[in-house]
Formats: C-alpha cells, structure tokens, sequence
C-alpha cells in the first residue's frame, strides 16, 4: 500500500495511529487560514487528531495525481490531490488535500483548501478550538 493510499485509508477510518511514519519528520503543513506553515511530524500528527473530531460525514470523492515542483529543489516531486467532501458545525464543506510526496515516499508538503468562506470561518474556529483543548496552541 503506497504512502497515498495509507494517508487515505487512515482519514477515511479516523485512524490517529495509522498516520505514523506517513510523514517526513519535517513536513510543512499549509492551513487555509494560516499564511506561515505548521512545521514538523509531531505537530501536523496532533492537528490531525483534531481534524478527525472536527469533520462530520467525511468522504473523499475523488483523486489525482501527477508532478510539481516544490521548494527551491526545481524539480518536480509526486504529487496527489484527494477531493473531499465534508460538514463542520452543521456548514457543507468542499476542500482538497494537497500531498507532495519526498524522494523516500514521504509526506513532505500537506495543503489543506476549503470552500466556500464561512465553512473556512467555521472550521477555522473549530480547529483553533480544539487545538488549544489539546494544548496544541496557546
């Protein structure tokens, strides 16, 4: 099973665990809300527990995957996009999840883009929400 499909496996059964050892020990995590990136295995695993109590009626609906070039590398990395579909507070959610995959076939760059804008409100706040409850922000 590839790094993509244990990724999706694990979001799909609100599995926490089954996200070790996905992601490269200094992967960035892109926000819909946040301009500077989240950095880091441990802090992007415990965003992940909060995003998995946060979503309701989680599904992915679709996947693609091809090239990009990330980072000053200047050559192009695997790269997934996986379509999702979601609710959060009772607000419909349409967003994709961005992977780009490292040489050793991990998770290295992790972009979250949702829509439409009160959803991003919503979410925002839910998240922020629970990350502090986890002690993950101040």
């Amino acid at each position: 099973m590839t790094t993509v499909e244990r990724f999706r496996a694990a979001v799909e059964a609100g599995d926490l665990a089954a996200f070790d050892g996905l992601f490269s020990p200094d992967v960035r995590f892109f926000s819909p809300v946040k301009f500077t990136p989240l950095e880091g295995a441990r802090t992007v695993h415990g965003l992940l527990g909060v995003l998995l109590r946060t979503f309701e009626d989680f599904r992915y609906v679709g996947q693609l995957a091809g090239e990009v070039e990330i980072g000053t590398a200047g050559r192009p990395v695997e790269s997934h996009v996986l379509i999702f579909r979601a609710t959060v507070r009772g607000r419909q959610i349409h967003g994709l999840d961005l992977l780009q995959l490292d040489d050793d076939g991990l998770i290295q760059e992790f972009t979250v883009m949702v829509r439409p804008l009160s959803a991003v409100t919503t979410l925002s706040e839910a998240v922020v929400a629970g990350l502090t409850a986890d002690g993950i922000a101040p």
